[in-house]
């Protein structure tokens, strides 16, 4: 017997399967920035990187809901990202590590796990610094720390930033394709620069791309913090030389290596999609908790 239309709904209802993200919002300084909260337990905030946002690197890799099962979890676009404002000017950007913490503020948490991937994991490197008493453990994923930045640097973004205007993300592609396949071509730099620019507003991105500096962290700022802090770093990942040098200026942090995991969230072997990559989370807040 076929089911009615609206019992097929209610079963549609009440099936486990991937629940869709609830918006909710908060004031950030002037910008409004949407956030999901899911779970219950230890709470963990999530930070995703450039060009990211809550549903592609965190609900469509699975951490979110894995995590969600015994945590509380904590998700939020960035600003100049997804569902959040989207400010033109790079100013605006200098309080993008300050989300994180009026977004605990707002939930009513005094003290989280802190996980960011890529440009959240140097967010959370700032974070470490101006506020370590905020967190009881921290993970990067495919990052390190941003370090003072030479006037050559600067150039280079301005240039990133101005291909970013005219809707092309050379600089982002290039720098974070997998180490072990051949370097993408034009055809496929140009293919991706339009996956990304038809759902992102470009001028906000170029924007948060001039603010760089904001989030620098001097060696010795770095090497004095105490909070428990992983790095996890797949071995096709670009960054991977960053983090093995960043471990021996910061005597602080271990580093997990995952076999053939790639930097690229929307990669197949995209680390955030590594079981791995849960697991490492997992263990980090375990361990904090004993201690």
């Amino acid at each position: 017997m076929a089911l009615r239309p609206f019992l097929l709904l209610a079963l549609l209802w009440v099936l486990p399967g991937p629940v869709p993200a609830q918006d909710r919002f908060f004031d950030s300084g002037g910008v409004r920035i949407r956030y999901v909260d899911r779970g219950a337990g230890p709470p963990v905030v999530l930070v995703h990187g450039f060009t990211g946002t809550v549903e592609r690197s965190w609900i469509g890799t699975g951490v979110l809901p894995e995590l969600a099962r015994d945590h509380r979890v904590l998700a939020f676009d960035l600003r100049g990202h997804g569902r959040s404002d989207k400010p033109h000017d790079p100013r605006a950007y200098d309080e993008l590590a300050l989300d994180v913490i009026r977004l605990m503020d707002h939930a009513g948490v005094a003290r989280a796990h802190l996980v960011g991937y890529s440009l959240g994991g140097i967010i959370a490197a700032r974070l470490l610094v101006t506020h370590p008493e905020r967190f009881a453990s921290a993970l990067l994923g495919g990052a390190a720390y941003r370090r003072a930045r030479s006037d050559s640097a600067d150039e280079a973004t301005e240039a990133a930033a101005r291909e970013i205007e005219s809707g092309v993300y050379r600089a982002l592609i290039v720098s974070t394709a997998p180490t072990d396949e051949p370097p993408p071509g034009e055809d496929a730099i140009r293919a991706r620069s339009r996956e990304i620019a038809a759902s992102a507003d470009v001028r906000a991105h170029a924007a948060l791309m001039r603010a760089r500096r904001a989030l620098l962290v001097s060696d010795a700022e770095i090497a004095a913090v105490r909070v428990p802090v992983l790095a996890v770093v797949g071995s096709a990942d670009p960054a991977l030389p960053r983090v093995q040098a960043m471990a021996k200026r910061w005597p602080g942090v271990r580093v997990e290596v995952v076999p053939g995991a790639a930097h690229p969230t929307v990669h197949e072997r995209g680390l955030p999609r590594h079981p791995a990559f849960v697991e490492a989370i997992r263990r980090q807040v375990g361990a904090s908790l004993q201690r």
